[in-house]
């Protein structure tokens, strides 16, 4: 169906968070308002479910596990196909609240130059602390900290639209324009870090990424990958794509980027030692993705 916003709900074996998040965008559907599904070969009876309670819903059936990068660009594919103006991705493991997509064509509408709007994110647990107000990113330093407002309460300074450095996958919308100035999000790089990667790229092409704090969505973070402090995905990708995703954004001498990636590594080794369960999983997930950035191998992780 034709339409100038298009929300884009990646899923894999998620089939409830899936069912939950599809109900919460249905509310907020309008004539000028569609959703798509792109499914990343779900064994858990995703597909069947959201064919059964959501048939207005165009299913995406990517057959195998593209990755967020690629399980979303085939969403995004779709709705450029059909007539899109913004994508606005959402993971299957957040709920949007009521007001979200009036907020963002309210910001859209007033912010021309922008390319990417990124929504605040609560924890859906507990549900009145804050995970994402937007984000600070150093690619010099290849780091970026916690989020603004990480476990906080809501508050003035967290309800101000303003620009951010990066934007999170988790919610948010990008333009047409600049799609078609920076490219899709990249495929190599499978998942984390890959929003990075892409605020940066629709800021380089001239493009405003700003934080839009009245698109609100409550987020089970990492539900895909196991959970905030479970998740040796996490680790592995963060420290491989941190290190690459920084190297093509912010090329450094050889001394200094040896020392921007003794600097990557210690920050994700000191997660894996400090806030992580399963240390020794942890430890490794962090080897690997760093030695496996240094040799340039991207794409999904070894099994």
């Amino acid at each position: 169906m034709p339409a100038s916003w298009w929300f884009i709900v990646l899923s894999w074996n998620g089939r409830d968070d899936t069912l939950a998040c599809l109900r919460s965008l249905q509310g907020l559907l309008d004539d000028d308002a569609a959703i798509a599904c792109a499914d990343n070969g779900s064994v858990d009876g995703t597909v069947a479910a959201v064919r059964a309670q959501f048939p207005q819903v165009e299913l995406i059936e990517n057959g195998a596990n593209l990755g967020f990068s690629g399980g979303n660009n085939a969403g995004i594919d779709h709705a450029l196909a059909r007539g899109a103006q913004w994508v606005v991705l959402v993971n299957n493991d957040a709920t949007l609240r009521p007001a979200a997509l009036a907020a963002l064509r309210r910001a859209a509408r007033e912010h021309p130059r922008a390319g990417v709007l990124s929504g605040k994110l609560f924890f859906a647990d507990p549900p009145d602390r804050i995970w994402f107000a937007g984000q600070r990113f150093w690619p010099l330093l290849g780091y970026s900290g916690r989020p603004r407002g990480y476990r906080r309460r809501d508050a003035a300074r967290y309800r101000r639209l303003e620009p951010t450095d990066r934007a999170a996958g988790a919610f948010m919308a990008v333009s047409r324009p600049a799609i078609e100035a920076a490219g899709k999000l990249d495929d190599e790089l499978f998942a984390y870090v890959e929003d990075v990667d892409w605020s940066l790229r629709v800021r380089e092409a001239g493009f405003e990424v700003l934080f839009c704090p009245d698109a609100v969505a409550s987020h089970h973070v990492s539900a895909s990958t196991g959970g905030e402090r479970a998740s040796t995905h996490a680790l592995y990708y963060g420290v491989r794509n941190t290190v690459v995703v920084c190297e093509r954004h912010r090329p450094l001498p050889p001394v200094a980027r040896t020392l921007r990636r003794a600097v990557i590594w210690a920050v994700f080794m000191g997660q894996a030692l400090l806030l992580f369960e399963s240390r020794r999983a942890c430890v490794r997930a962090v080897r690997t993705g760093y030695r496996d950035a240094l040799a340039g191998r991207l794409g999904e992780r070894p099994a």
